[in-house]
C-alpha cells in the first residue's frame, strides 16, 4: 500500500483494497447467518446493521495506516465468526 513516506491513500491504493474490503464485508454478513451463533432473528439483524455502519464509516477513511488497521480488525472479527463465536466487543 502506498509509496515511500506517503500516509494518505491515493485512488490507486483505494482501488487495490476495494476487492478485499468487499470480500470481508460479504463474508462477515454471511457468517452472521451461521446456525452455530446463538442469535435470534432480531439480534442477527442488529449485528448486520452494526457491520454495515462500521463499513460505511470506514469507507471515508483516507489514512493508509487506519485502512490497514480496519482491514486487520475485520479479519480478526471474521476469524471468531468462522469458529462460531461472536468477536469480543472490547479488547483489553
Amino acid at each position: 500500500m502506498g509509496g515511500k513516506g506517503v500516509i494518505w491513500a491515493t485512488a490507486e491504493d483505494l482501488a487495490k483494497n476495494r476487492g478485499k474490503v468487499l470480500s470481508l464485508y460479504r463474508q462477515i454478513l454471511r457468517s452472521l447467518n451461521s446456525p452455530e451463533l446463538s442469535l435470534s432473528f432480531a439480534a442477527r439483524l442488529t449485528r448486520k446493521a452494526e457491520v454495515r455502519g462500521m463499513f460505511w464509516v470506514g469507507s471515508d477513511e483516507r489514512s493508509l495506516h487506519n485502512i490497514a488497521d480496519l482491514i486487520d480488525a475485520a479479519e480478526y472479527s471474521l476469524s471468531f465468526l468462522k469458529k462460531g463465536e461472536l468477536p469480543p466487543r472490547y479488547i483489553t
